[in-house]
């Protein structure tokens, strides 16, 4: 099983920590020179008086902009406690780091999507830093579409079971499964039932609800109560008992065989 998890804007900082180590990160064969690119291009942008326009940061961290300039020798901390959003508080990430069982899942089967990272595991030691999927760089262009095709061949072979989509916006189209591919895509969509019956989208407190999902999943998995070749209906049964969930069921494949798991809250 693959978690997907979005980063997330809130991030609480290292006070201390060791250096980041591009080498220590997932898959680095694979990934390290398309992290070096955007991590050379980024430091450019963020020298310049156009960071935080090209960034989106607004008056109040326009200066964090320079947190760009000192990747290599800022503290760094495990994903699963730098990013401290809606989702990642949700989830309790920095409890489940602190258990050796669910940090091991943590370490396997949670994957962080990131605009300067492209994807990393839960527990890979990162600095703070600012930049989103949806930024275009200058040379790189729209980090989703520079992202897409490196990570192709890296996620097509790690998921091979059910992958458990809690991403959403513009970290969703770095990657999907092609056809043919050997695993099967859940996209966990959160709606409201409204008075008349019909369903609403919800944004932040989806956020929340993915969170729950993937606390849950995590802390199944390190106590065995959901197995390792777990299915969809498995995952739809988990995500039926979450706090605030009322109902729940998944729709059918599409043609990459893709599936929706829709949760109303």
């Amino acid at each position: 099983m693959l978690i997907l998890l979005p980063p997330s804007e809130g991030k609480t900082a290292p006070d201390a920590g060791p250096a980041l180590d591009l080498g220590s990160l997932w898959e680095p064969d694979r990934l390290t020179g398309a992290r070096r690119t955007v991590m050379a291009e980024l430091a450019a942008l963020s020298a310049g008086s156009e960071a935080a326009r090209v960034l989106g940061l607004g008056p109040r961290s326009a200066d964090d902009a320079a947190l760009n300039l000192v990747l290599e020798q800022a503290p760094c901390a495990p994903a699963y406690a730098l990013y401290t959003g809606v989702l990642f508080d949700a989830a309790q990430m920095s409890l489940l780091g602190s258990s050796a069982d669910t940090r091991e899942v943590l370490r396997h089967e949670v994957i962080v999507f990131s605009g300067l990272w492209g994807a990393v595991r839960a527990t890979d030691l990162l600095p703070d830093h600012r930049l989103s999927m949806g930024v275009s760089l200058p040379d790189a262009g729209r980090l989703a579409s520079f992202w897409k095709p490196v990570l192709a061949p890296v996620l097509t072979k790690a998921a091979d079971g059910v992958v458990v989509d809690c991403r959403s916006g513009v970290y969703s189209p770095a990657w999907q499964p092609g056809p043919g591919a050997q695993g099967q895509l859940v996209r966990v969509r959160v709606v409201s039932r409204r008075p008349d019956g019909s369903h609403a989208v919800v944004s932040h407190h989806a956020k929340h609800t993915r969170g729950l999902l993937a606390g849950a999943l995590v802390r199944a998995r390190a106590t065995s109560g959901l197995p390792a070749d777990a299915d969809v209906e498995d995952v739809l049964a988990l995500a039926a008992q979450i706090e605030g969930v009322r109902d729940g069921w998944l729709g059918e494949p599409d043609s990459r065989g893709r599936r929706d798991l829709t949760l109303v809250v």
